[in-house]
């Protein structure tokens, strides 16, 4: 049931930094002005910054030790004006930076979930919710750090520390060599911690993606889980993903500990260095005492960007992940996106992108289906061979065992999954030539599982379509829904909670009916529409399905035998293939496969009543 594992794909293959970061540059693009602003405030805070040990040197050397105090007021206040202006900068930058950041990621954020809203179906039955969700929020949060603490302000760092070394090099030389002695260990470190933090990181985020999957599950699922008493068992699991989750940060917080101590270290040892190596020069004569003290608070300043290397290791490593998982789903094909309107049920048909149109053979059937085979699995077919031809107005009930295909003929016909041999016509044209939404625009579901949004009940029933809106008491009248809608008290503006847990299980199905009839389809797709409902409600539900099947085709998809009696035709599933065709009565005194499957649940019926 629960995905305890780390999801391969998630964190295999090898990256490169410098092509993830051209891709995500295409979405900084548009707010290249801002970045420019601030990648003109990076030198002036620079420049603030290397002048400020330069002023404590000349005051040092000209007037403190030579006890010349005119002029020192000066230098005291022209250091306090540098000081001010470096915070303002820094506040533009940080700002600027920030407010980037959370437009690039609102946008990211926009075209993946545009980019998911289009995935196949198949994609979700591989990829638990969680690990969707996790690329949706905080991988995408992860970029928002990059912003703030890593990509632009390493720049000014970089910038920083040329000015340092330079400055340093034209103050003195030897002092200078002297300091950067230990920088050769200090870039291999931070060479090889880069690249044992960034396989950590990535393991990181796909074990969040797993713990994600975990609770979005266990969540959905608590009813089940408190009704057979596993809540300790989905409690050790969640332990188990949590450790495993904890297990992952504990590299990355090794590597992250191990370089900021290393850095400080280093920056100590310079400062050593030079207090052994300058105090001499100062003792011969050959150095100031203002040039010493300029050199360690330029040391101070040269390792603190270089201290943060660290934590902007961690967030710059964070972020790469993060744009490998939210890439990789990217660059998962989706289907064909609708086109940007469809014509509805009486309007004069478009032709298809291929040049299909759907006037061509207005004499042929409605749907048919030839020869179509398919598996969601290679080697194991759910349809084979299958045939079936529904002309205009039909009312055809599809009946079989459990797992023969019945609900798999429906996801083809509305292209949720593909088809891989054979070919499904919608009046003489192959859907796959016809653009997704109008093929989807003339066909309304029913689903078994009845699914609401958060949300009103008018919400619900159009789902935001305005020509939808306009239909919807009519189509709440329809299936019998207005009874229990007028009784609320808020009417069609009640709201729905998530999942619709205010409603029963009877109300919710009526609330999806009244939406398929709203959106006026022209073929009717009923999923054991019917299952979840008792028998009162149902008895109200065929009504209405009755008058709102009236010039429309539909095809149900039936578990209780007894609801399609009145069918034009019944078809029965067996192996994937059509076993028998004909009307309840034809297929009764053929005594095959559906009269078994009738005598079967009519007797388990009278069982039934007589023991209650």
């Amino acid at each position: 049931m629960h995905h305890g594992g780390i999801y391969d794909e998630e964190i295999a293959g090898k990256a490169y930094d410098t092509a993830l970061l051209k891709r995500f540059a295409r979405y900084v693009a548009p707010y290249r002005l801002s970045i420019t602003v601030v990648v003109m405030i990076l030198p002036l805070v620079a420049a603030c910054r290397l002048a400020q040990p330069w002023i404590i040197k000349i005051a040092i050397d000209n007037h403190i030790i030579t006890g010349k105090l005119a002029g020192l007021e000066t230098i005291a206040l022209g250091f306090l004006g540098i000081l001010i202006a470096e915070s303002l900068l820094s506040f533009l930058e940080v700002y600027l930076l920030q407010s980037v950041g959370q437009r690039v990621m609102s946008d990211m954020r926009s075209e993946l979930y545009r980019h998911v809203m289009h995935l196949p179906v198949s994609w979700f039955d591989r990829v638990p919710t969680g690990s969707a969700v996790t690329r949706l929020t905080s991988d995408i949060e992860v970029l928002g750090e990059m912003f703030a603490s890593g990509i632009i302000t390493i720049i000014g760092d970089v910038l920083l520390l040329i000015g340092i070394i330079s400055v340093m090099l034209w103050m003195n030389l030897k002092l200078s060599l002297v300091t950067f002695s230990v920088l050769p260990v200090l870039l291999y470190v931070a060479y090889t911690f880069r690249h044992r933090m960034r396989k950590s990181f990535r393991e990181v985020r796909a074990r969040l993606g797993s713990m994600n999957a975990f609770l979005n599950e266990s969540i959905s699922g608590i009813s089940i889980i408190q009704s057979f008493n596993r809540e300790r068992d989905e409690e050790k699991r969640f332990n188990d993903l949590n450790a495993s989750y904890r297990d992952a940060n504990m590299p990355v917080i090794f590597w992250d500990a191990s370089l900021y101590a290393l850095v400080e270290a280093l920056s100590s040892i310079a400062v050593a260095l030079i207090i052994w190596y300058g105090g001499g020069e100062i003792i011969k004569g050959a150095l100031t005492f203002g040039v010493l003290v300029a050199f360690i608070q330029y040391i101070e300043k040269f390792f603190s960007p270089i201290r943060d290397l660290s934590a902007k290791y961690s967030v710059m490593q964070g972020a790469m992940a993060a744009l490998e998982r939210i890439f990789a789903l990217l660059d998962t094909p989706s289907t064909p996106s609708p086109l940007p309107t469809s014509p509805r049920c009486g309007e004069e048909q478009a032709p298809s992108p291929s040049g299909g149109e759907l006037e061509r053979g207005k004499s042929s059937p409605l749907i048919e289906f030839r020869d179509v085979s398919f598996s969601y699995h290679d080697g194991n077919d759910i349809l084979n061979s299958f045939n079936l031809a529904v002309h205009r107005g039909e009312r055809i009930a599809i009946v079989g065992e459990s797992g023969g295909g019945k609900t798999t003929i429906t996801r083809l016909l509305t292209r949720l999954y593909e088809i891989e041999r054979g070919s499904i016509l919608l009046q003489g044209v192959d859907i796959q030539e016809l653009d997704l939404g109008q093929v989807r625009r003339r066909i309304g579901v029913v689903l078994q599982d009845p699914c609401l949004f958060a949300g009103s009940i008018e919400f619900n029933i159009c789902l935001g379509d305005e020509e939808a809106r306009e239909r919807i008491r009519q189509a709440a009248a329809a299936v019998g829904a207005d009874r229990f809608i007028d009784r609320l008290p808020g009417g069609y503006q009640e709201e729905v909670r998530e999942r619709g847990s205010n409603f029963s299980v009877g109300e919710k199905q009526l609330i999806s009916f009244a939406r398929a009839v709203a959106f006026d389809p022209e073929i009717l797709v009923l999923d054991e529409a019917t299952a979840s409902i008792d028998s009162a409600s149902e008895q109200m539900i065929q009504e209405g399905i009755r008058g709102m099947m009236q010039g429309r085709t539909s095809l149900v998809i039936a578990h209780r035998l007894s609801t399609i009696k009145d069918a034009d035709r019944i078809v029965t599933i067996h192996h994937g293939s059509k076993a028998e065709e004909g009307t309840h009565e034809e297929l009764l005194r053929s005594g095959g496969i559906y009269s078994r499957l009738y005598q079967l649940q009519f007797s388990e019926k009278q069982t039934a009543s007589r023991r209650s």
